[in-house]
């Protein structure tokens, strides 16, 4: 956690204590600490890539420097003493301080320069990022943003792990690991073929659609999770005659003829109505939503790009939010 702070703060820092001079350097720290960690001055100098008789000379000068003993040593281990144990968790503090302040300043010039990793379901992309990504490009330039798209699971584990910093997902998120904040509710309406009996429908009821045969996005997408609950409560399965892992391909289905489609209302917004593309229509009773989110690893250091990445989506989908109120 705190590997570069030795290279980076190798400061010292002079302490008042009973009229004397008391200078500690937080290398110092770093390496008491690892030693209690690894409860072995051998295994702390192969972790700290330095040789064991330096780090012992380091350790018995800190506890000169602080006339006490911190170490009980024996041929087979090393432990704290109580001396020892007070210092470790107030050097714990002082190292996560330290740490916390290099990210702030990282962070200061992330905002001009630097990177993250976005996730995002395939059909969230589709729709939601062309909103999202000129906008934020606009407010940080020098920020580049990587996008990994996943399934649903997928995406919840890598964002746990941290191999995404966070990702756009939608509820319910299964992965206790992670925390989010919500972005936007999203109707949800039915595409049909244009010739559909119910393409110049201006609202369907959803028990209405137990006889039509459907074009489903495959298993393991939370879309198609959320849908079949839906129509599961509105009293029916759904006649599922095509399956795809693209939205896009759902959409070119319907347009042929070949079935209805569950779609989220801003991508039916993409897509003008004409003779050839899919007609929407609006759901009732019950109108379905579906929540948007972004989620991140919970209790983790959120870095400033990542915050602003989430402000510049909330300022986004609020616009989008009034222009709907405004239809």
């Amino acid at each position: 956690m705190f590997k570069d702070i030795i290279f980076i703060y190798s400061i010292g820092n002079t302490y008042k204590e009973e009229g004397k001079n008391v200078e500690v350097e937080l290398r110092q720290l770093l390496y008491a600490v690892t030693i209690a960690e690894e409860k072995s001055f051998s295994k702390a100098a192969e972790k700290l890539h330095l040789a064991q008789p330096s780090l012992s000379q380091q350790i018995a000068k800190l506890e000169k420097e602080l006339d006490v003993i911190l170490f009980e040593r024996s041929t087979s281990s090393v432990r704290l003493t109580d001396a020892g144990a007070r210092f470790f968790t107030s050097a714990l503090n002082i190292l996560d301080g330290v740490e916390q302040l290099r990210k702030e300043m990282q962070d200061v010039a992330a905002l001009t320069k630097g990177g993250l990793t976005l996730g995002s379901l395939p059909m969230t992309g589709a729709h939601i990022l062309p909103l999202l990504l000129p906008e934020f490009a606009k407010r940080y330039p020098g920020i580049d943003v990587r996008l990994v798209e996943e399934a649903t699971r997928s995406l919840e584990q890598l964002t746990a792990r941290g191999t995404a910093e966070m990702s756009l997902l939608t509820l319910p998120v299964q992965d206790a690991n992670l925390e989010w904040e919500e972005l936007l509710d999203e109707e949800i309406c039915l595409a049909v073929p244009p010739a559909h009996k119910l393409a110049g429908r201006r609202e369907v009821k959803m028990r209405e659609l137990d006889e039509e045969p459907f074009i489903m996005l495959k298993k393991g997408q939370g879309f198609r999770q959320v849908v079949e609950r839906w129509c599961m409560e509105a009293g029916f399965a759904p006649q599922i005659v095509f399956e795809s892992s693209n939205i896009e391909t759902v959409q070119s289905l319907v347009a042929a003829g070949m079935g209805a489609a569950f779609v989220p209302r801003l991508l039916a917004h993409k897509y003008p109505r004409n003779h050839t593309g899919p007609a929407y229509v609006r759901l009732t009773e019950p109108r379905p939503y579906r929540t948007l989110v972004l989620a991140f690893r919970r209790g983790r250091y959120r870095s400033r790009a990542a915050q602003a990445f989430l402000d510049t989506a909330r300022d986004v989908l609020q616009a989008v939010r009034m222009e709907e109120v405004d239809e």
